[in-house]
């Protein structure tokens, strides 16, 4: 009786997290594009960060998804503020969305499908930042733009935030790792930062049900691009993304988990 009582908590907190975010979402929403009518650039992109904020502390609040970083250090301070990199994390559910804006110091720029405008609050309001909205189905164009907002973001010192596999994976899996990021790193000087983060164990894809657990984030040291090529590079971040993913998540990885494997720890977010 305890596995079918766990699963019904589940569900439970589940949709009492989902019905939250819809509530707090339109209105929100609604103060950031007020607020972007007077003001622009990081005001705005902190003001929708705080909604995230919340989203990911409810999480841990409702649904107990709690989560764990390593590797911070890795990055620029957030007195560096002309610093940018270029972020490449593991992409296994809508968690990371929502947490890199509200965890990281300086602002994100995701490279996103332009659909996401339309959603309705959510999308409106992302339109109103400083990111970077494709048409997939103009591969060419989609690529120039990216190349030209990544160069432009970066001079401002803006961290573009790239998910090399595309999609969300199934934890455990990999996908293909495309090497968009690293030829706009290549294009701009712009070192890459390769993330692990094991969000499939607590927010699979394609669900809303949430479980109980901690979320690992690794981020890894910045590689330069500089003498590089797109694929070499993306290479060597594929091996180090999914090399800690086995390190973080043994148990996604069952054959490639080395009996009695160490798990380094970080400040667990109570």
């Amino acid at each position: 009786m305890a596995a079918p009582l766990a699963s019904l908590l589940a569900a439970l907190r589940s949709l009492l997290f989902v019905l939250w975010l819809t509530v707090t979402v339109a209105p929100w929403a609604t103060a950031v594009l007020l607020i972007s009518l007077f003001a622009k650039g990081d005001r705005v992109y902190w003001a929708c960060a705080g909604w995230l904020r919340l989203a990911i502390h409810s999480a841990r609040w409702i649904c107990g998804v709690q989560w764990r970083i390593e590797g911070m250090d890795n990055l620029p301070s957030q007195a560096a503020r002309r610093s940018a990199v270029i972020l490449l994390p593991k992409h296994q559910s809508t968690w990371e969305t929502f947490a890199f804006p509200a965890l990281m110091s300086h602002p994100l720029a995701y490279v996103f499908k332009r659909e996401l405008l339309y959603v309705p609050f959510f999308g409106w309001a992302m339109a109103r930042m400083d990111m970077i909205h494709i048409d997939r189905s103009k591969r060419a164009e989609a690529w120039a733009k990216v190349a030209e907002q990544g160069k432009h973001l970066a001079a401002q010192g803006n961290w573009v935030i790239m998910f090399p596999e595309g999609t969300r994976t199934a934890r455990g899996q990999k996908g293909e790792y495309k090497t968009g990021g690293t030829r706009l790193a290549i294009e701009t000087g712009v070192p890459v930062v390769p993330i692990a983060a094991t969000s499939g164990r607590c927010w699979p894809r394609k669900s809303f049900l949430l479980r109980p657990g901690v979320v690992d984030i690794s981020i890894g040291r910045p590689i330069a691009p500089q003498g590089r090529e797109a694929g070499e590079l993306m290479r060597e971040v594929e091996a180090w993304i999914e090399a800690e993913m086995q390190r973080l998540d043994p148990e996604a990885y069952p054959s490639a988990a080395a009996p009695g494997a160490a798990r380094s720890s970080a400040a667990l977010q109570a």
